[in-house]
């Protein structure tokens, strides 16, 4: 039975890595499995996505006001049975797309697995991620570590000298340049000016 899947995390958790195995999965079975990606997250160039291990694979960009279902029942009608579709940074969604893939999940019977961060770095939920948390047949956590040691569940943004950042729009695209994870308590201290964000290290996932 077709699903609607959201896979989140805090930054730099492996969520890409995974969306990209999943692919491979389904194709080496021969099954048809295709990629949507925000087209506002071009760090690897339009129409990729990649992972910070070298790993990569063509995608559909899509923009926040495409219609998603609509893209789905097209693409179907011209290359036939769609066996999974996978979404990277599922947080630029908007609610309505978020509500469009859970129709492509009922409606068209295709099994859609999203991939993104629940929250920024205010700790506040993203417009896609709220929708996802709240419809989502399934939810799973990818999970990371803070330098500190304990789980990460929150990001920091930080500026070139490694200052935390407190204001400034909810979207900055970047990498292990502009953002560190954290656990909840460390998040407390930085935001609060007590602590430093340590340099993003190679993220390590905890079973």
């Amino acid at each position: 039975m077709a699903k609607l899947y959201f896979y989140f995390s805090a930054m730099n958790a492996g969520k890409t890595t995974t969306l990209l195995q999943s692919a491979h999965n389904y194709r080496e079975r021969g099954m048809r499995a295709e990629i949507l990606t925000p087209r506002l997250d071009h760090r690897a160039g339009s129409g990729t996505v990649a992972s910070r291990i070298g790993l990569a694979a063509s995608a559909h960009p899509f923009d926040r006001h495409d219609d998603l279902l609509a893209w789905a029942a097209r693409d179907i009608a011209a290359h036939g049975t769609l066996d999974c579709l996978l979404v990277d940074e599922a947080q630029f969604l908007s609610a309505e797309q978020a509500w469009q893939l859970s129709d492509v999940v009922d409606a068209l019977r295709v099994p859609v697995l999203c991939y993104g961060l629940r929250t920024d770095f205010r700790g506040e939920l993203f417009e896609g991620s709220r929708a996802l948390l709240a419809w989502a047949d399934e939810l799973t956590e990818i999970k990371t570590i803070c330098h500190t040691g304990k789980k990460a569940t929150m990001t920091v943004r930080v500026d070139a000298q490694g200052a935390a950042l407190h204001d400034g729009p909810q979207v900055e695209i970047g990498g292990n340049e502009r953002y560190v994870s954290v656990s909840r308590e460390e998040f407390k201290k930085i935001t609060r000016g007590e602590a430093r964000a340590a340099p993003q290290q190679e993220s390590l996932t905890l079973e």
